[in-house]
C-alpha cells in the first residue's frame, strides 16, 4: 500500500469535519507541525499515533488505511469476503506487519478486527488506549507485554489492556498468522 493514502485520508477527514490543524492537534495532544508533516507524507505516524488521530477524527483506523473511502453510511451488517479482503503490506508505521483488513466498510465500529502476519523481528513496542485480543491462527508467536514474555502456539490467545507496551514477533520458519481485535474507548469531542 502507498503510505501516502494514509496522509490523504487524514487530511480529507480533517477538512471534511472543518477542523484546523490546531484543532486536531488539541484533540490528539500532538503538535500542529507534526500533524502537518503527517498530512504532507513527511512523517509516518506509528500505530499509537494513528489511533489518536483516528479517535480525534471519529473514524476507525481501517478507514484511514483504506483506499477509495466513501462517506460513512449506516450499515447494520458488513459482510467481508476473503477474496475481497484488502492486504496492506508492512509500512514505515508498521514495519514487517502485513495486515488483512476485516469489516473495513463498517462505519462506527467499536472494534477494529485484523488478520496480521507478524514479522520475525519486532521493530518497536506499541501502546494505545483500549483493549486488544490476539488469537494465533497459524505459526508461533513470541509476545512481549510490559516486562513479560509469552510463547503462543496455534489456538492460544491473549486479551489485554493495550496501554501497556506490547509487541509480537513470529518464531520458527513461517510468519505467524493472527486474528487481532482492538477495542478503542469512544470519546466525545466538543
Amino acid at each position: 500500500m502507498d503510505e501516502k493514502i494514509i496522509s490523504v485520508n487524514i487530511k480529507r477527514f480533517r477538512t471534511s469535519k472543518r477542523l484546523t490543524l490546531q484543532e486536531l492537534a488539541d484533540r490528539t495532544g500532538l503538535t500542529k507541525g507534526y500533524l502537518s508533516k503527517v498530512e504532507r507524507s513527511q512523517k509516518a505516524p506509528p500505530y499509537s499515533t494513528l489511533s489518536k488521530i483516528a479517535a480525534a477524527l471519529e473514524v476507525e483506523i481501517t478507514t484511514l488505511l483504506s483506499q477509495g473511502i466513501d462517506s460513512p453510511k449506516n450499515v447494520p451488517l458488513c459482510l467481508s469476503r476473503k477474496a475481497q479482503r484488502t492486504l496492506i503490506p508492512g509500512t514505515e508505521q508498521f514495519p514487517g506487519y502485513d495486515y488483512e483488513l476485516l469489516a473495513e466498510k463498517k462505519p462506527g465500529k467499536n472494534m477494529e478486527p485484523f488478520i496480521i502476519h507478524a514479522p520475525f523481528e519486532a521493530q518497536r513496542t506499541y501502546s494505545h488506549e483500549g483493549e486488544e485480543f490476539i488469537y494465533v491462527m497459524d505459526g508461533q508467536l513470541e509476545f512481549y507485554y510490559g516486562d513479560d514474555t509469552y510463547h503462543l502456539d496455534p489456538g492460544d490467545n491473549v486479551y489485554f489492556d493495550s496501554v501497556i507496551p506490547h509487541v509480537g514477533k513470529s518464531m520458527g520458519h513461517e510468519k505467524s498468522k493472527l486474528l487481532v481485535v482492538i477495542y478503542f474507548y469512544k470519546r466525545n469531542h466538543q
